[in-house]
């Protein structure tokens, strides 16, 4: 009995969890703006099958409240001046070979004119549409008609059921993140008593430099996350959040670099030392138990960066602060051990110090600190930027507030 409840769980679990994915989310959130575009298209057009409405709220409707917004405008503003071209264009000529060109090449000067951006194929293909059908001005008009209620309806949909926040999804993004770079940091560390072959060395720097495929995975889903803090009325203080996620995975992209260059420097030492240990048994278990802590610091960050609620931010700060603690002593004391190596045998020293080097700045990197004094420009800078680009949205809001405190003090 207990087989058959497993198995039947499993599969509903699976199902649940993939409800919260941004790509299964957009399916059904289309799906449904696109069919009740249909119905209400029905009922208002004079169009036997209104396609336009639905196929418009399919491509209005977005993941995000602000990318629909967006989207939405852009794509109405595609649509219909590509109508309006090809209304214009019935009047003068019919649909030929050379009367095409022409309306392709109107059709894209317009869509850079009314700034349709990445949609301005849409305007070309709008009206040739429009064009190639007969009674042009009736069906030109119900397609606007179509285009509208399509995108009506994709905007309203969002509006009355507002999209997730995906700020979870990038959050699990940038923790797998940390989380390889542990494990790769652990498989660097292995085996440095020893002679190291240069192919096993030459493997942990190729899977370094693969970190960049990663980082840019969750460079997308950090947009995703961005994306739907804005104009969320789910989400008090979407600056805050997007400016914590946004820093703290510009932290771990500089961590990703300079890891590479650290497994490239053991990579250089070991074609230099083949027939020899990479280093002496203190030195080489010293350099791994600095690096471990360093794993372990780099995965504190990340669970500080994406914790949300204020106790548990606490406790990972507290955590991060321990894990950073334990490597600068780690770190001094392989900092004397390597000196003393150098001392006695002055080979490849500059490897050593650049080791070292790298290390140092994965540490200043992570330090809180840092940390702080970033996020602190990172904010000052956005919110600069935001009253710069609405003005008089800034000048309200401070209206706003002088309003409060006079009130509050009278």
């Amino acid at each position: 009995m207990g087989d058959v409840r497993t198995s039947v769980s499993a599969p509903v679990a699976e199902f649940v969890k993939r409800r919260r994915e941004p790509a299964v989310a957009q399916t059904l959130r289309s799906t449904a703006a696109a069919t009740i575009a249909y119905v209400v298209a029905l009922q208002l057009s004079d169009e036997t099958a209104p396609l336009t409405a639905p196929l418009t709220a399919l491509l209005v409707v977005q993941v995000t409240l602000y990318s629909t917004l967006t989207t939405g405008i852009r794509r109405v503003n595609s649509v219909v001046a590509g109508v309006l071209v090809a209304i214009a264009f019935s009047a003068l000529v019919g649909l030929s070979w050379w009367s095409l060109g022409l309306i392709i090449l109107a059709s894209l000067v317009v869509g850079r004119i009314v700034r349709a951006g990445e949609f301005v194929p849409e305007v070309a293909i709008s009206a040739m549409l429009v064009l190639g059908v007969t009674r042009v001005t009736t069906t030109a008009w119900d397609r606007v008609l179509e285009t509208l209620i399509g995108a009506a309806v994709g905007l309203l949909f969002n509006f009355l059921f507002v999209p997730p926040v995906w700020v979870g999804t990038a959050g699990e993004s940038i923790e797998d993140l940390s989380r390889r770079m542990r494990r790769l940091l652990l498989r660097i560390g292995e085996g440095l008593t020893g002679s190291i072959p240069v192919e096993r060395a030459a493997a942990r720097l190729h899977e370094a430099r693969r970190l960049d495929h990663d980082i840019s995975e969750v460079d997308a889903a950090l947009r995703q996350a961005e994306d739907s803090l804005r104009l969320n009325p789910r989400v008090r203080e979407g600056l805050l959040h997007r400016v914590v996620l946004r820093t703290g995975l510009d932290t771990l992209e500089i961590c990703t670099v300079v890891l590479r260059v650290l497994a490239r420097t053991l990579t250089d030492l070991a074609k230099e030392r083949t027939e020899e240990a990479l280093f002496p048994p203190e030195v080489g278990n010293a350099l791994e138990d600095l690096l471990a802590r360093v794993a372990g610091a780099v995965v504190s960050f990340a669970v500080l960066v994406t914790t949300e609620v204020s106790e548990s931010a606490e406790m990972a700060e507290v955590r991060l602060s321990e894990d950073l603690a334990a490597a600068t002593r780690s770190r001094e004391r392989v900092a004397r051990l390597l000196l003393e190596g150098v001392q006695q045998h002055p080979r490849q020293w500059q490897l050593h110090g650049a080791l070292l080097a790298e290390i140092d700045r994965m540490l200043d990197e992570l330090n809180m600190e840092n940390r702080s004094r970033r996020l602190m420009e990172e904010l000052d800078r956005a919110s600069r930027e935001q009253r710069e680009r609405h003005p008089r949205l800034a000048a309200a809001r401070q209206w706003v507030r002088r309003r409060s405190r006079r009130g509050g003090h009278g």
